[in-house]
């Protein structure tokens, strides 16, 4: 108990000096909030509580990774704006006593660009990208609480700028099989870099508090996902006169601010993701979500639109997972998600148990 003690503080005590650290300003490393995992795009983007065994997620909950993950490989891709393209690549393994680790890589490539000077002469092409390499661990304390840490080295290049920077994420989980109940909350991005930009400046990472809750239905075949981000700070929106999303007065000019009812029920549910896991049959699985801040900043006014939505499916047979979603960001911004990823201790055990079937038939014959 002592030692659970402990640990939570330590968990708590980063964050809060990496609110201390951050209580404003623009961050650098961004691509380290974006989704590199299908079944998390699928369920709005943000952090995930599922105790179970699917590896594509083990890089993003690092307490709820465990020999369930043993020796498992995911592969990701997905076609974000214009030419940007992001992949991941991870592979797990458990020591039976140091616990489990996972290994890996995710970023996002922008592609290449024509250079100009101020009076529109080519420089020539360059390129940009940011990347991470990630080490994860993972253990479980009791049946009921794990934790885990990912430790990721950025690497960021824009042209002839680059930066070098370390972050980690601290998380701790909660699990309750009998109401197949999973909790978890992740203090996400501690750290900075180590190699700015540009001599003498000194850039901020964004840092995240995160907080979320799954339930598996017991009579019905689906799990119910809840996600709040942004935990550090209530206002995330902004009402003010250079707000286009502010209506004005049709004689006056002045802008109708909402009330401060509707202000506060906005910037609550600009906090949460709402999720829903279906599953209909025992190896296919479908996603759904909302999440209502990707809604009201993308937005279009003049029109409906399916910002802030996302949906996908994953098809698991035998240990090898397909999955495949999208979220809306914008019209026309809306990235497709690619997975493929494989257990070869499962893929391996299937095996040997079809190969014992047919002996056994041949030798009944």
């Amino acid at each position: 108990m002592k030692r659970k003690f402990l640990i939570w503080v330590f968990l708590l005590l980063s964050c809060w000096v990496q609110l201390k650290a951050q209580s404003g300003g623009n961050y650098i490393y961004n691509f380290l909030n974006l989704s590199y995992s299908s079944r998390i795009m699928g369920l709005g983007g943000s952090l995930i509580s599922v105790h179970d065994d699917d590896p594509t997620i083990m890089l993003y909950n690092p307490s709820y990774l465990s020999e369930r993950q043993h020796n498992a490989m995911s592969l990701n891709f997905t076609d974000y704006f214009t030419k940007s393209t992001a992949v991941a690549a991870s592979y797990s393994y458990t020591f039976p006593k140091a616990g489990s680790f996972s290994f890996g890589i995710y970023g996002l490539n922008y592609g290449s660009f024509l250079g100009t000077d101020e009076m529109g002469n080519e420089t020539g092409k360059f390129s940009a990208g940011d990347y991470a390499l990630v080490v994860g661990w993972g253990r479980e304390l009791s049946p009921n609480f794990s934790v885990g840490a990912n430790l990721k080295t950025v690497f960021s290049f824009y042209d002839s700028y680059y930066s070098v920077g370390m972050v980690a994420d601290l998380a701790g989980s909660y699990y309750n099989k009998d109401k197949q109940l999973s909790l978890t909350l992740m203090a996400k991005n501690i750290g900075s870099p180590i190699k700015s930009y540009a001599p003498g400046n000194y850039e901020l990472v964004p840092f995240d508090l995160q907080f979320a809750i799954s339930q598996r239905l017991k009579h019905i075949p689906i799990r119910y996902h809840i996600s709040l981000h942004s935990l550090y700070r209530w206002n995330m929106s902004y009402v003010g006169r250079d707000n286009p999303f502010i209506p004005s007065d049709a004689i006056t000019g002045e802008p109708q601010y909402p009330s401060k009812v509707a202000q506060f029920a906005d910037n609550f549910f600009r906090h949460f993701i709402f999720g829903l896991e279906i599953e209909p049959i025992k190896y296919f699985s479908i996603q759904l979500a909302y999440n209502h801040n990707i809604h009201q900043e993308m937005k279009v006014v003049s029109r409906k639109s399916m910002a802030g939505f996302s949906y996908g499916f994953q098809l698991n047979i035998k240990g090898i997972r397909v999955g495949f979603s999208r979220l809306h960001y914008a019209v026309g911004a809306t990235p497709n998600c690619f997975d493929f990823a494989i257990n070869f201790d499962e893929l391996a055990k299937n095996s040997k148990e079809k190969k014992s079937r047919k002996l056994e038939r041949i030798s009944t014959e």
